[in-house]
């Protein structure tokens, strides 16, 4: 396996260590901010029982969380966008204005976007 090389302000060849990539991964991760708030994360850590005391560790949770949600999302928009395109193809031949069309979230694509995830959503007894 190859070695990466680093070079210093003396103009030298240094290797790069194993951990390097890790290192400038978490100095980059302190000037981030992340579309959950550390707040948020750190106060859903606390309620399940655990209490990071590092920022840079709340933030690569949070940053997790960040790409769950967004896997989500756009699994649901994928599943709109099949159900609009099958539903206007049987229903209309001419599909001219689709690509102008916005995509709303709805429970009908959600639920599907979430059992693939492992997680079931059932409508209450009062919307059946």
């Amino acid at each position: 396996m190859a070695e990466s090389k680093d070079i210093d302000m003396n103009g030298d060849d240094l290797p790069l260590t194993m951990g390097q990539p890790l290192s400038d991964f978490l100095l980059q991760l302190e000037d981030y901010v992340p579309t959950v708030p550390d707040a948020v994360t750190a106060h859903y850590l606390n309620t399940s029982g655990f209490e990071a005391k590092d920022p840079r560790l709340l933030r690569l949770i949070s940053i997790a969380a960040q790409k769950f949600i967004s896997d989500i999302a756009n699994d649901a928009l994928q599943h709109c966008k099949m159900r609009s395109s099958n539903s206007s193809t049987s229903h209309n031949k001419n599909a001219k204005g689709i690509k102008d069309r916005r995509h709303c979230l709805t429970m009908e694509d959600l639920t599907p976007a979430l059992a693939e995830f492992g997680i079931t959503v059932k409508k209450p007894q009062y919307y059946v």
